[in-house]
């Protein structure tokens, strides 16, 4: 089939045609004749609880922002690094563990889309830019507790979706969530959700999805210095040490910045997406948000992780809540003691008025001499100050300590040569205990890669169109670069899949344990004659973290498993196989377990059970196993009994048989 050509879209995947245009001027219309009255006053009083709700959170997270890289300090003042130091350590350790993704088929007929699906999403990390999107995500995670990332847009230029990392300073919510998407039944999910933002009418017009925006409707540019977003400008420019980088001046022309409220709600029974101009009395956008997850009502499109979570409660715990008075502790210590070590350098004196009478003689100067009157002993004294004594240093130590134990970051975690004196056995034990703390907060980091994949492959469902759309995912592998194109159908689904995020850290400790285990018990099975040699060395490799097409390039399939493989394309339709009496019975069920489950199948396996039990009883029709010096098919195949290469019979004798095996083979 002809590929159609690729129509225009909006910033999120819709098609640009002449209905979406007279959906907008429909939207225009009723707009005017008072249709979004009632969503306008909901959303008022939403936004106002909203707001309340977030101020006093919004206060604090900003004079927090002042603490991570406080360059407002005085000048002559020390600052203590020690909060930038703890969330820089869990956030590189948090951040390097990459979360694998892979989707598992939950109908037979989907293993295929399945597997490129996965595909998919490998290539679609590096178009999508997730490294960048994973560290804001992170970085906001630990400073604020629960990061933000709006996931609804697909970019028809990389035919992929594009997330957006939610500034958490511009975010209003309901206060009643304990999480966006609630649990499974979707209790204390968010009800309503929004973000104030800046955009100029050419980058609504660009976006596609607005109307509305003539500027008579829009109102003034915004000009406001303690609106939202530009406060939380104003409060990260402050903590650059840059202080008030802020204009109210009015802008002219195409770059006037126009403040918005984007809110989701839900409203006649629907999920909603209202965009609000004009201090929020005009709607310059409206959409109605599917559901996707049979609830009934659709979720907002915005996923939350979260670092410490505390049980029916959204902020839980973050790196600061843990690290803040500690640090300002620390810093109230250490310039106390900086000042104390600059008196000592410049001490203040007495000096006995009898003897001195000019306080000017007492300046310095080299080779000076003073005149006093009588005996210069004790003319002059420096007046004695207490200096920083042990318990300061004890007191730093212990908030450090304190710091370290409840972040899980000891020095040797942070790059900084440990204090005090530990054996190896002691290193190893720590760094162990320190990997299963980060294990935890990588394991709940899952929860929200797994609705991130979700959404993700919702997006694609949509937006993905059947026939037009291409795609072309390049796939790295043991033998080389190789090119696959992907299409509609080749993704589609009849079910929607399991999403398993596997933590790397978390699955290399697994893997390792598992290695050192089966590495014992392999010496005892090869011992067995009857082990699967094979099977063992493939077992081996997945252990040592090879793909699977690494192990088969280096154990490529024999010709018991090609064989395998041929019969189960019958045995797939219900189609009836013989057994070979010179099969390899364990290598072929290993084979045919892979198979689709049908009566066919089943029966076969059963008969290779019984041709196993029959050549127990008689060895002379068992096959030699595979050579490692075969060259040849019917040198592989070769039974006790037969020719060699050189003509020769082998030890065993030659029964006449035939090639099948129903019950037992005939003599």
């Amino acid at each position: 089939m002809a590929k159609q050509p690729k129509p225009e879209h909006n910033e999120e995947g819709e098609q640009l045609d002449a209905s979406l245009k007279t959906e907008l001027e429909k939207l225009e219309k009723r707009s005017k004749d008072g249709f979004f009255k009632s969503v306008i006053a909901q959303i008022d009083s939403e936004y106002s609880i909203a707001y309340d709700y977030m101020k006093p959170r919004w206060d604090e997270w900003k004079t927090r922002l002042l603490l991570y890289n406080n360059q407002r300090r005085d000048k002559e003042a020390v600052g203590d690094p020690l909060l930038f130091g703890v969330m820089q350590t869990v956030l590189s350790s948090l951040y390097n563990d990459v979360l694998q993704v892979s989707f598992e088929p939950n109908e037979p007929g989907d293993v295929d889309a399945a597997e490129a699906v996965t595909m998919m999403a490998k290539h679609d990390y590096r178009v999508m830019g997730k490294d960048m999107l994973d560290y804001e995500w992170d970085w906001d995670t630990l400073f604020f507790g629960r990061g933000l990332q709006l996931l609804r847009e697909f970019d028809r230029s990389i035919l992929a979706p594009v997330g957006e990392v939610l500034n958490p300073l511009v975010c209003l919510r309901d206060p009643r969530a304990h999480s966006m998407q609630g649990n499974r039944r979707g209790m204390n999910a968010a009800r309503f959700f929004g973000r104030d933002m800046l955009l100029t009418k050419s980058e609504m017009k660009r976006a596609g999805v607005y109307f509305n925006i003539r500027t008579s409707e829009m109102g003034k540019g915004v000009t406001d210095p303690f609106d939202i977003t530009y406060d939380a400008r104003r409060i990260r420019a402050e903590a650059q040490g840059f202080g008030d980088q802020q204009t109210t001046k009015s802008l002219t022309g195409e770059n006037v910045e126009y403040k918005l409220a984007e809110w989701y709600t839900v409203w006649r029974g629907k999920r909603v997406l209202v965009t609000l101009a004009n201090d929020r009395t005009k709607v310059v956008r409206y959409k109605e948000i599917k559901s996707d997850n049979g609830r009934g009502v659709a979720m907002i499109p915005v996923i939350d992780r979260v670092l410490y979570p505390m049980t029916h409660d959204w902020d839980g715990v973050s790196i600061p809540d843990l690290v803040e008075d500690k640090q300002r502790a620390r810093s109230v210590f250490i310039n106390l003691g900086l000042r104390g070590a600059k008196s000592n350098l410049h001490p203040m004196y007495l000096y006995d008025q009898n003897k001195i009478r000019a306080r000017s003689d007492l300046d310095f100067g080299f080779n000076k001499h003073v005149p006093v009157t009588g005996d210069p002993n004790g003319a002059v004294a420096a007046i004695q100050r207490k200096t920083v004594g042990q318990e300061a240093d004890y007191i730093l130590g212990l908030l450090d300590v304190a710091a370290q134990r409840a972040t899980a970051t000891p020095e040797i975690q942070q790059g900084v040569q440990s204090t005090q004196r530990r054996t190896a056995t002691e290193t190893n034990r720590l760094a162990a205990n320190v990997n299963t703390r980060y294990s935890l907060s990588a394991k709940i980091f899952g929860w929200s890669e797994t609705r991130f994949w979700e959404q993700w492959y919702s997006l694609y469902k949509r937006h993905f169109a059947k026939d037009i759309d291409e795609k072309v995912v390049r796939i790295t592998g043991a033998l080389g670069t190789r090119f696959r194109k992907l299409t509609k159908d080749n993704i589609e689904m009849q079910a929607d899949p399991d999403v398993t995020i596997t933590s790397t850290v978390v699955a290399d400790q697994e893997r390792l344990l598992k290695l050192q285990m089966y590495t014992n018990w392999a010496g005892i099975l090869l011992s067995d004659p009857s082990s699967n040699r094979r099977g063992i060395m493939r077992q081996f490799g997945r252990l040592s973290g090879f793909t699977n097409e690494d192990i088969n390039h280096a154990l490529p399939a024999n010709i018991h498993e090609l064989k395998a493989r041929q019969e189960n394309d019958m045995l797939d339709g219900n189609r009836m196989v013989e057994v070979d009496v010179l099969d390899d019975d364990m290598a072929h069920m290993e084979e045919h377990n892979k198979a689709a489950d049908t009566p066919a199948k089943y029966a076969h396996i059963e008969a290779h059970k019984r041709a196993m039990m029959f050549k127990l009883e008689n060895p002379q029709y068992a096959p030699q196993p595979v050579a490692a010096g075969a060259e040849t098919p019917e040198e592989i195949m070769r039974p006790a009994g037969s020719m060699d290469r050189g003509g020769a019979p082998s030890s065993a004798p030659q029964p006449q048989q035939t090639r099948s095996f129903e019950g037992q083979p005939e003599q």
